[in-house]
């Protein structure tokens, strides 16, 4: 046997032990249970098989009835993962919530405990025997010990036996032990892997983090995304008419200063998702209503922009409303990087029950101010976050390009309700 399986077989057998230990606690509460049915009160007047086999299997009761617990499985994961030697093993990392998960968990303590017990008594017990056989032949003064229960047979002749038969006593425990191990880490898997019910909620655990992702990767992209593209602009046109015209540099450095203070103040509201204290920023996240500090944003880059409406903007619902600003921000922000200097035209109306959201304009023949830039040739991570914020509305998103004209169209139901 190897250094490694050696491990493998002490670390279990030690797991059994402890499942005699916790078997203890229970066999006591056998013991007293049956001692009110018997007429003299001594269990141990009982006959042996009754005492000795039925009693522990009664204690097996109590125990199945109190691993009902939740807490049991995760307890009892924890030490089948550090002793039973079960590598690549699913097992469950939670409480048991559903009662079929906590049936599961009980009938492993169960067999944990049962086998533990027998496990434990043979190691106490066969040891003890197997010195004895071995030491048998060397014994020649001590009629009365060889005459002494059951090593009466091994009297005479057969007394050459008993070192073999104490060997043999040393391999059953030895093989008891590892067969019990090898149970119980079969079983494991079985017993205190994840149900169906835990699957499923480890599923939407999952889906949730990657929700959650997403919505930082969107609220990243379009607020800090467009603010630096927004600065981009501002300090080029700064730089270039510094000496010429040095009132429209000002403005534009102001500009920087308003954006990159507005940035400051989305950056931590969308970070504030991400402490796990909580303390996300008390600043309310941007709406339609904040449009006209937007527009005059993206003017200050350079950009134009003509803007319609005839919709009371502040009586959009706040969702709806929020997720249509970000949806105009990276809009105006696409249209600065990819297009460059040109018109823009923004309409925003409420049609039926619906609000529709619609940014136009020429592609362009000039190169994009922004450095790095190039003209759109299909699809980014900014019209992406678009048709998700779309798609969690229950509303949908269409762009392209036709006839030299760019056309981002978006369309929010407004009782839809998030998804």
């Amino acid at each position: 046997m190897t250094g490694a399986r050696r491990r493998q077989a002490l670390t279990r057998w030690t797991h059994l032990l402890l499942g005699g230990a916790l078997l203890m606690p229970y066999y006591l509460l056998a013991n007293v249970l049956v001692s009110f049915f018997v007429p003299t009160g001594n269990v141990f007047a009982l006959p042996t098989v009754t005492w000795q086999i039925a009693t522990p299997l009664m204690a097996l009761v109590p125990a199945a009835i109190t691993a009902l617990s939740p807490m049991t499985r995760p307890l009892e994961v924890t030490a089948a993962r550090a002793l039973c030697d079960i590598p690549g093993a699913e097992l469950a990392s939670g409480p048991a919530e559903s009662w079929a998960a906590r049936g599961r968990a009980a009938a492993w303590y169960t067999l944990h405990l049962g086998v533990g017990g027998v496990v434990s008594g043979i190691s106490l017990a066969a040891p003890p025997a197997a010195l004895m056989l071995l030491i048998l032949p060397l014994i020649r003064s001590s009629e009365r010990l060889k005459e002494a229960g059951w090593v009466q047979f091994f009297a005479g002749s057969r007394q050459l036996l008993a070192p073999f038969c104490g060997l043999a006593l040393f391999g059953l425990v030895v093989a008891v032990s590892w067969a019990a191990g090898a149970l119980l880490a079969r079983c494991a898997p079985v017993l205190l892997g994840p149900t169906a019910a835990d699957r499923l909620a480890a599923a939407e655990q999952h889906a949730m983090r990657l929700a959650l992702r997403n919505r930082l990767a969107r609220e990243l992209h379009d607020s800090v995304g467009h603010a630096l593209s927004a600065v981009t602009l501002q300090a080029g046109a700064a730089r270039r008419v510094l000496d010429s015209d040095p009132a429209f540099a000002r403005q534009a450095l102001l500009a920087i200063e308003e954006t990159t203070r507005d940035a400051v103040g989305e950056l931590d509201t969308v970070l504030g998702l991400l402490r796990e204290d909580g303390t996300a920023s008390t600043a309310p996240a941007p709406t339609l209503c904040d449009l006209d500090a937007l527009l005059a944003r993206t003017r200050a880059a350079g950009g134009t922009v003509t803007f319609t409406t005839g919709t009371a903007l502040d009586r959009i619902p706040p969702v709806v409303s929020r997720e249509a600003y970000r949806i105009v921000q990276e809009g105006l922000g696409n249209a600065l990087r990819h297009a460059g200097r040109v018109p823009v035209q923004l309409d925003i109306a409420v049609r039926q029950e619906d609000l529709e959201v619609t940014v136009e304009n020429p592609l362009g023949t000039e190169p994009p101010a922004v450095a790095g830039s190039a003209r759109r040739t299909g699809g980014g991570h900014g019209l992406r976050g678009i048709a998700e914020r779309a798609r969690l509305l229950r509303g949908d998103s269409d762009w392209g390009e036709r006839d030299g004209v760019w056309r981002l169209s978006v369309r929010l139901p407004l009782g839809g309700g998030a998804r």
